[in-house]
């Protein structure tokens, strides 16, 4: 059975442009999702730290594709949130020109972890990461974050819209997830541990 120490993790760089993305045999776990969707928490509660990706308090931080190497086994890559209102359109340009050369590119993502807002439809801008993810021929994950803000009786109808918005396939497995209370932590991880 594969294990990963999460508590070995360590920041490695960020890359601003094509030619500094690492090209490297261990797998790479590629996360990606709306500025406010609460993708940096994802990554803490993943690893158990409290602001190892830094959360800010001001969405659209990350503009940078930020390269964790964890335990020496694998590279959790975060993505720059996209989809963020207060950024301007020079930023928005350049950030889609890094996404298109990092999805182009070939090897870079073993396994994609889209995150959506599970209280909403998910957007175009969703809609547009889940097909990069599938032209990308990696295996995806859809983690659908905070749950927590849900009733019982949301949950359901709520997945099969986000499903159904993102023409996801039985085949891709959608996580309900709360980085607030730790639910689908367990199930994220071990769809990771797969790729090791």
């Amino acid at each position: 059975m594969n294990t990963l120490n999460v508590n070995n993790a360590e920041f490695i760089k960020s890359a601003a442009s094509p030619g500094q993305f690492i090209q490297s045999s261990l797998p790479s776990i590629v996360f990606a999702g709306k500025s406010n969707v609460g993708k940096s928490s994802v990554l803490n509660r993943l690893l158990n730290r409290k602001n190892f990706a830094r959360v800010g308090a001001q969405p659209g931080k990350t503009v940078h594709v930020n390269y964790f190497r964890i335990d020496g086994k694998c590279y959790f890559v975060d993505l720059p949130g996209y989809g963020y209102a207060k950024v301007s359109q020079s930023e928005r340009d350049r950030w889609g020109r890094l996404m298109e050369d990092f999805f182009a590119a070939k090897g870079l993502i073993t396994l994609g972890v889209m995150i959506v807002d599970a209280r909403h439809k998910p957007t175009a801008d969703d809609i547009t990461m889940a097909k990069w993810f599938n032209s990308a021929d990696c295996r995806l994950v859809v983690v659908a974050n905070k749950l927590d803000k849900l009733k019982k009786s949301e949950i359901e109808p709520n997945l099969a819209l986000i499903r159904e918005t993102l023409s996801l396939p039985e085949t891709v497995t959608l996580i309900p997830f709360s980085a607030e209370k730790g639910q689908g932590r367990e199930q994220l991880f071990a769809e990771i541990l797969k790729e090791l």
